[in-house]
């Protein structure tokens, strides 16, 4: 039982996950002071500001060099899946859910001109991240990380 225990309090743990949670919920309030409207699926939606994967890698990341040493192994490896993480949000994800916009268009647009009747759902549009979206998620995930190890679980 000691197992479980050491799970649910382990700080680098629990800090990439609040990270995560911190990032969707400012997500969500974002999206409806811009959009007007509120939106429950920002609450665990890909896209958006602040991208919440950035978020849970960056403090992933942060805590593992503060806690384990910004030369350790653990640091290495969670500063390379960081990188990973946050190249994807911002390429190969921005650049389907760009793909998925102009397929949506298209098959809106033959179901209208051809009355084809496509019966397909539509794609999902909001997957990526822009530059800006990845930087402030790794921002508040450092943050949340410098306050788990500083304030939370001080060592």
């Amino acid at each position: 039982m000691q197992w479980l225990i050491d799970f649910i309090t382990n700080p680098i743990l629990l800090a990439g996950i609040s990270a995560w949670l911190l990032a969707q919920i400012a997500k969500f309030i974002i999206y409806a002071i811009v959009n007007k409207t509120f939106d429950i699926h920002r609450l665990h939606g890909d896209g958006g500001m602040p991208s919440g994967h950035s978020a849970t890698v960056g403090a992933l990341a942060m805590m593992c060099g503060l806690r384990c040493g910004f030369g350790s192994p653990e640091f290495a490896i969670t500063f390379i899946l960081a990188t990973v993480v946050c190249h994807d949000a911002m390429n190969v994800r921005l650049e389907s859910g760009k793909h998925a916009e102009i397929l949506n268009d298209l098959v809106e647009w033959f179901n209208d001109t051809m009355k084809v009747g496509f019966t397909e759902e539509k794609l999902k549009e909001f997957l990526g991240h822009t530059k800006l979206q990845v930087y402030v998620g790794v921002l508040l995930g450092a943050l949340n990380a410098l306050l788990f190890h500083f304030v939370i679980f001080p060592m």
